[in-house]
């Protein structure tokens, strides 16, 4: 409760006082796990400060989920309209959402073009954030991606696409689990994915424009998906469907590809396990580097990102340190990993994979009208 009062007296207005009273402070505020506020403090403050003198860089976090990024965007709009001259902050990282809505409301600083680093990117999440243009208004930090994750023992040939699967599972029933949709994004992605494969709406759904009217067209699908779903395991969460696939209870389920290599280093998963990115694509999400229009040290937070997107960077702090897909492209980063790390992270799912079927997920209302409609025709 106590930090509840502090990080809301944060968004009131009663910013902390940062840094020493000589030289200048860099303010970097992220949304996140308490992973992320350590990994600026930690690991991006001494590289930076080594390389600018004089700057010390403070990270402050406002909590998990879209919940953290809302905190941001809430703080920044409030100054704006106050008619604030300055935010008092320089650097932002924030989920997809809140990036649109800050571009949508003028709160960014259009400033990918001017950092070198900027050309190292051509995902579509690094133009498009749930169908906002964010082109040139962000900068990604890494990519989350899912996968489907199989015990090459028990399944000799993986799917290589949503087609593919239901075949298997017609054949397996029992030996694939996921989530749903209330036990964790991973299924949620799961079902992401199916709309993409079994839609002619792939691209509207990833890009928009939102038309109400396409909706009744999901009915094959999810009936489809209903009936796919009699043969599969309904797993207890992101986590349980690891559990289940270490156990052997299923075969083959999805999961998010840094929890899945995250849990192997540390020994909770059979190392034997592998990963298959199917076709069309399965989403994934980025965390963005973003710039508040009225940032008051603009170039140094220019500075900032590019060291913090640099492919030096994205190898050790982001590849080896996280398990994350980088945020530049990862043939850019490549030379920097060595071939350990590189093989772990990249055999079973190729950077080529990786653009070609790493999809973002829906926009927003098709977001939830394709959750509203699997409650309502695939779990009834």
């Amino acid at each position: 409760m106590k930090r509840m009062k502090l990080v809301s007296g944060l968004v009131a207005g009663t910013l902390f006082a940062v840094g020493p009273a000589l030289g200048q402070t860099l303010t970097v505020m992220t949304a996140g796990d308490q992973n992320m506020v350590d990994y600026v403090n930690e690991y991006l403050a001494p590289k930076f400060e080594e390389a600018h003198p004089g700057v010390t860089v403070q990270a402050v976090g406002t909590g998990p989920g879209d919940a953290g990024s809302q905190m941001i965007f809430e703080r920044l709009s409030a100054q704006s309209s106050a008619g604030a001259a300055e935010a008092d902050v320089d650097v932002a990282v924030v989920h997809q959402k809140m990036a649109g809505q800050m571009v949508e409301e003028d709160l960014l600083a259009n400033y990918r073009g001017e950092i070198e680093t900027g050309n190292l990117v051509t995902r579509e999440t690094a133009s498009n954030a749930l169908g906002t243009d964010v082109d040139g208004y962000v900068m990604p930090m890494f990519h989350s991606q899912t996968a489907i994750a199989y015990n090459p023992a028990l399944v000799e040939n993986p799917p290589k696409t949503y087609d593919e699967l239901v075949a298997w599972v017609e054949e397996h029933p029992g030996q694939f689990g996921y989530n749903g949709i209330k036990g964790g994004m991973s299924g949620v992605s799961f079902v992401m994915g199916w709309m993409y494969a079994n839609t002619d709406d792939a691209e509207q759904l990833m890009s928009g424009p939102f038309d109400e009217g396409i909706t009744g067209d999901w009915d094959q699908a999810l009936s489809k998906l209903k009936d796919f779903n009699e043969n599969v395991v309904f797993t207890p969460g992101n986590a349980g469907t690891l559990d289940m696939l270490n156990r052997g209870e299923i075969a083959t389920g999805p999961v998010w590809v840094d929890m899945f290599y995250t849990w192997q280093a540390d020994g909770r998963l059979n190392p034997d396990l592998k990963l298959s990115l199917i076709g069309p694509g399965m989403p994934g999400q980025p965390m963005y580097y973003v710039i508040p229009d009225n940032a008051p040290n603009k170039d140094l937070a220019a500075d900032f990102v590019a060291l913090a997107t640099s492919p030096e960077v994205q190898a050790e702090g982001i590849v080896k340190r996280f398990n994350w897909y980088p945020g530049i492209d990862a043939d850019q980063v490549q030379a920097k990993l060595d071939e350990e790390t590189w093989s772990k992270l990249f055999t079973d799912v190729t950077p080529q994979e990786l653009a070609e079927k790493g999809k973002p997920f829906p926009i927003a209302p098709y977001f939830d009208a394709i959750l509203e409609a699997y409650e309502r025709q695939v779990t009834n």
